[in-house]
């Protein structure tokens, strides 16, 4: 029973479904202490959240961060504190599927910009350094566009700004495109549904786990049969054709070296010959086994 339960990974799969129980739990106590009655808003974003790329911890964890500042921000208003943690949780993704940066690095930016830091500003790309005189420029570029003014001692005008810029530059929605029409952007999705779909078993918080099923299912499909299997496929109808192009450069290559030498020009060009088909007719055995 042992062996067989080892052999399963049964017992990684109970720990590590504990563990991101124990973590939702905490962190969607979280959300109950800074956001109070709207913090059941914050929940159902972050169940939708594995749509780009983040799981329900992650996201309210990001939540919880910068909680009491956007609190603060809109005077103890927690439903337009919900609102734009929310929006600023998926710029971050937005920002890291277009630009490249690792998320871990977009989220020190804004949890430092919640402090009143702006050092990790060029952290975003988005033609700004690192300072709070380019903060401010940031700010002032966001005015121009929206025609709304923007206070930086104002977490909430801080975001919104960003929202703004990231909107102009088209990167609004980048995170959930990429989850269903990229390799990496729907790996990530179907891994943040089963993540939730384990945390779901054994938080507690959670009464029915139909609808986390039915979200790694179809993060799942789309990962296999709209990515991974295309890329493959596309794969394996090119290789082929590779190969034998490869080998016959290399056979020209080889004959043009061989023609100084006069007598091994005849097997050089034989041999490459044969090996190239030999090489093509095994490829679909070789694949397939």
């Amino acid at each position: 029973l042992k062996g067989i339960i080892a052999a399963a990974g049964i017992g990684a799969i109970i720990k590590e479904s504990l563990d991101a129980g124990g973590a939702l739990q905490q962190s969607f106590g979280g959300l109950d202490t800074l956001y109070g009655e709207a913090s059941q808003a914050a929940k159902d974003y972050a169940k939708e959240a594995a749509k780009a790329g983040i799981s329900m911890n992650d996201y309210a964890e990001q939540a919880v961060s910068f909680g009491a500042s956007l609190k603060a921000a809109f005077k103890g208003d927690t439903t337009k504190a919900v609102e734009a943690a929310n929006t600023a949780i998926m710029d971050m993704a937005d920002n890291a599927a277009k630009m490249g940066t690792p998320l871990e690095s977009i989220q020190n930016a804004y949890q430092g910009f919640a402090k009143g830091q702006y050092n990790m500003l060029d952290n975003l790309k988005l033609g700004y350094g690192g300072t709070k005189t380019e903060m401010e420029r940031l700010l002032k570029d966001a005015q121009k566009l929206s025609g709304q003014k923007y206070d930086l001692d104002n977490l909430g005008d801080v975001y919104e700004a960003i929202h703004v810029i990231q909107e102009d530059l088209k990167l609004t929605g980048v995170a959930a495109d990429e989850a269903s029409e990229t390799f990496t952007g729907s790996f990530g999705a179907m891994k943040a549904a089963a993540t939730n779909l384990m945390a779901s078993l054994t938080s507690g918080n959670i009464d029915n786990i139909g609808p986390y099923l039915t979200q790694l299912i179809s993060s799942t499909e789309t990962f296999l049969f709209k990515n991974l299997m295309p890329m493959v496929g596309r794969l394996i109808s090119y290789l082929p054709q590779v190969i034998s192009t490869v080998f016959t450069n290399i056979g020209t290559l080889l004959s043009n070296a061989a023609s100084k030498t006069g007598s091994f020009l005849p097997v050089a060009t034989k041999f490459i010959a044969e090996f190239r088909t030999s090489i093509v007719k095994s490829l679909p055995a070789l694949i397939k086994g």
